[in-house]
């Protein structure tokens, strides 16, 4: 479930910018991202760097598209949400806490998050977004320069980076764990 609030809002953003205004799908997506927050508050988890950056991000962006250019491209638009993300992506790790770090505690046991490797394998993971936003963008470019592309490629180079990077993020935990031999105390449940 968790891989779905945080994707929510670049789903509908996506989704939207295809049936309506930029405008109103970066605004739909700032009150969805808002809606994320309250939730993981409401559950008593904290408020995470990639949701703030998210809400900053469609909301300047937002701002842009509706205050000074009005007639901006999808392809634009969404070049223009891939580079916020790739900043914030990048701005995390610059402050060593790497986005996926937030996530990845609420998830696992202390012990777990102790160990040597654990904030490693968030550093591996964050790069790879910020390498997914990177494909995102160049997706985006392309769409901008060669305008005779169809619409389904940018979605396809879109849908293949994000898709690589969420492997990426469920497979090297796991990866980890195999070639360390370190199991998680709560990998079996009922066997301790």
């Amino acid at each position: 479930m968790t891989i779905f609030l945080i994707l929510a809002p670049y789903g509908a953003f996506a989704f939207l910018m295809l049936v309506t205004s930029a405008t109103v799908s970066l605004f739909s997506a700032v009150a969805i991202c808002l809606a994320v927050i309250a939730f993981d508050v409401a559950r008593g988890r904290s408020v995470k760097i990639l949701g703030v950056g998210s809400v900053i991000t469609f909301a300047a962006v937002g701002l842009y598209v509706s205050l000074v250019e009005p007639t901006a491209g999808t392809p634009a638009v969404k070049f223009a949400v891939d580079v916020g993300i790739l900043l914030v992506t990048l701005l995390s790790i610059a402050i060593r806490r790497p986005f996926t770090l937030q996530y990845a505690q609420e998830a696992v046991d202390a012990e777990i998050a102790k160990l040597p490797g654990f904030l490693t394998a968030n550093y591996l993971i964050t790069w790879a977004w910020a390498g997914a936003a990177l494909l995102m963008m160049a997706g985006n470019i392309a769409m901008l320069y060669v305008p005779s592309l169809p619409l389904w490629s940018g979605l396809l180079i879109a849908f293949a980076a994000r898709n690589s990077a969420i492997y990426f993020t469920k497979w090297y935990p796991q990866y980890c764990k195999a070639k360390s031999g370190v199991l998680p105390a709560n990998a079996l449940p009922g066997i301790n």
